[in-house]
C-alpha cells in the first residue's frame, strides 16, 4: 500500500509553526516510505479567509523545501485540491448519508456555530444541540421542504454506548457517545463544514496517514462515525502533542513569534527552523541535534514522536540556527549576510571580509547590525574599568602603558592582517608578556565593548589605520 500523507491548511492568515511542524512531519513519513505527500487547501469557512494567504502558503512550503507530489498548483488524480470547487462532491455524499439513516435535515432557526479546527476539543459532555430534528416523521419533513425551510444536515448519532479507535501515539482512545453532539455536516449555504469535508476528502484521496494536532483528539470519534457510515477504511490516525511557549501555555500569538514570517524576518535560515521543529515532539533516538533535510528524510521515524507536550526554546533554535549558518558556503553566507547590514558597514567597510569573521559567530542574521555597530559608532563613554582583566592580568595603568606603546609602533605599520598580528606579537615578545596582556585593552581601545565578534587584530584591519589610531589614542587619553 502507498503511503499517502497529506497537508491540509485553511487560508486565513500567516503559516504558524505549529502548522508547518504537521507538515514537516506528513512530508518526512511520505518521503521516508517513498508514498505521496498532498497539499489541500481548505477554505470551506469562507468567513475567515483572508487575502493571499493561499500565497503564504505555497512560499512557505517552497522557501522550507517541503515539495508536494500533488495540489492545487500541481494538480493530480483525486483533484480538485481545493474544497471550495469539491461542494458537489459533499452534497453527493450528505445526502448519501441522509439516505442510509446517518444524518438528517435540521431546519432549526438556530445560529450555525462556525466550524474551526480544534475549536471543538471539550473535556465534559457537550452542551450543544439537542437533536430534535432527528425525530421529525418523514411527514414533516416534507412539509418542511415544501415550505421552502433552509436547513443543514446534522451527522446522526446514536448517543447510547461509546466510540472508540487507536491512536497511533496515545494509544486506545474511548469515548461516551453522550458526549458528542450531532454535528453539522452541511451548512444552508451547501458549504461543508471542517469535520465533514476533512472525513470526505481524506478518504477520497486515498490519504493512510493523518497527522493532525492532539487537541483534535476529542472530535475524532465523530470523524470514526462518519467512517463507519460510509463503510470505508480508516487511516491510521497521528495526533501530535501540543507546543508550548515559555509561560507554559499551548504556542499562541500572545507568546510571542509563531509565524514562520517572523522568524525568516530575524535571519533564521528555513532549514534551521525545520531541524528545530522536527525535534518539538520527535526523539532521532541519538544524541545528535543537527539535521539537514536529507538527515531528517533518512531517519525520521513516526514510532518515534513522543506524547509529552515540546516547549519552544528560543535558545537551542538560535544555536541550531547558528549551526547551520556555519555550514553555508560562505558566498551564500555573504550572500544573506548583506540583507541585514546598515547602510553605514556597507558604505564603509570591507563587507566581505567581515562576512567571513561573522559566519562563525552569529546566532541570527537580524543580530548583525548590534553586532557590527562599534564599528561605525564608538561609544566613547564606554566605562573604562573595561580594561581591567582578572584573567590577563591587566589594569588601567598596564592596558594605558601598552596602548602608549603600541600607538607608536602600529603608527609605522603596513595595515593589513599579518603585518599587524607580527607588530603586535613582537611587541609582546619583546616585553617578555603573553599576548592576552597586549590585545586585551587594544580591543577594548578600539570597540568599547568587553565582547566582540573578532579580535582586535581583525577589529584594527576592518577599521582602518586612520580610525583606529584614533581610538586608541583616544583610550589613552581617558586612562
Amino acid at each position: 500500500m502507498e503511503v499517502r500523507t497529506r497537508f491540509a491548511p485553511s487560508p486565513t492568515g500567516y503559516m504558524h509553526i505549529g502548522n508547518l511542524r504537521t507538515a514537516l512531519y506528513a512530508y518526512l513519513h511520505a518521503r521516508k516510505n517513498n508514498g505521496k505527500f498532498i497539499l489541500r487547501i481548505e477554505d470551506t469557512d469562507q468567513a475567515r479567509l483572508v487575502e493571499d494567504s493561499v500565497k503564504v502558503i505555497y512560499d512557505s512550503l517552497a522557501i522550507t523545501g517541503l515539495e508536494h507530489d500533488e495540489g492545487p498548483d500541481k494538480g493530480g488524480p483525486v483533484g480538485p485540491y481545493v474544497q471550495s470547487q469539491r461542494l458537489p462532491l459533499y452534497k453527493q455524499y450528505a445526502e448519501q448519508l441522509l439516505k442510509e439513516g446517518h444524518a438528517y435535515r435540521c431546519f432549526c432557526d438556530k445560529q450555525e456555530k462556525t466550524e474551526e479546527p480544534g475549536e471543538e476539543a471539550h473535556d465534559g459532555p457537550i452542551l450543544g444541540y439537542d437533536g430534535r430534528c432527528s425525530r421529525l416523521s418523514e411527514a414533516e419533513v416534507q412539509a418542511n421542504l415544501a415550505k421552502g425551510m433552509p436547513y443543514v444536515i446534522r451527522q446522526k448519532i446514536d448517543h447510547e454506548g461509546s466510540t472508540s479507535f487507536k491512536d497511533f501515539i496515545y494509544g486506545d482512545i474511548v469515548v461516551d457517545n453522550k458526549q458528542l453532539d450531532d454535528q453539522i455536516l452541511l451548512k444552508r449555504d451547501n458549504f461543508p463544514t471542517y469535520n465533514f469535508a476533512n472525513v470526505v476528502d481524506d478518504h477520497l484521496m486515498g490519504i493512510t496517514h493523518v497527522m493532525r494536532g492532539c487537541e483534535y483528539i476529542s472530535s475524532t470519534p465523530k470523524y470514526i462515525l462518519l467512517y463507519k457510515a460510509f463503510g470505508w477504511e480508516i487511516p491510521e490516525h497521528i495526533h501530535l502533542p501540543h507546543i508550548l511557549g515559555e509561560s507554559g501555555k499551548k504556542l499562541s500569538k500572545r507568546e510571542g513569534s509563531v509565524a514562520l514570517s517572523d522568524f525568516l524576518n530575524k535571519g533564521y535560515l528555513p532549514e534551521a527552523i525545520l531541524n528545530y521543529i522536527a525535534l518539538l515532539g520527535w526523539n532521532p533516538g541519538t544524541e545528535q541535534e543537527y539535521f539537514t533535510k536529507a538527515d531528517l528524510v533518512a531517519k525520521f521515524d513516526i514510532a518515534r514522536i513522543g506524547k509529552a507536550p515540546a516547549m519552544f526554546d528560543m535558545v537551542k533554535l538560535a544555536w541550531l540556527n547558528a549551526q547551520h549558518i556555519k555550514a553555508l558556503p560562505p558566498e551564500k553566507a555573504h550572500e544573506l549576510f548583506q540583507k541585514f547590514y546598515p547602510e553605514k558597514i556597507t558604505a564603509g567597510f570591507d563587507i566581505k571580509k567581515l562576512s567571513g569573521i561573522l559566519q562563525g559567530k552569529v546566532e541570527k542574521m537580524s543580530d548583525i547590525p548590534a553586532m557590527t555597530a562599534f564599528l561605525t559608532e564608538l561609544d566613547e563613554k564606554y566605562a573604562v574599568e573595561l580594561f581591567v582583566h582578572a584573567k590577563n592580568k591587566t589594569t588601567l595603568e598596564s592596558s594605558k602603558a601598552v596602548l602608549a606603546d603600541l600607538q607608536g609602533i602600529l603608527s609605522q605599520t603596513v595595515w593589513n592582517h599579518d603585518s599587524l598580528m607580527a607588530a603586535v606579537k613582537g611587541y609582546a615578545e619583546a616585553k617578555g608578556a603573553k599576548l592576552g596582556p597586549v590585545m586585551w585593552p587594544m580591543r577594548i581601545a578600539l570597540s568599547g565593548l568587553a565582547v566582540t565578534p573578532t579580535g582586535a587584530i581583525e577589529i584594527a584591519e576592518l577599521l582602518g589605520k586612520e580610525e583606529s589610531l584614533r581610538r586608541i589614542a583616544l583610550a589613552i587619553k581617558r586612562l
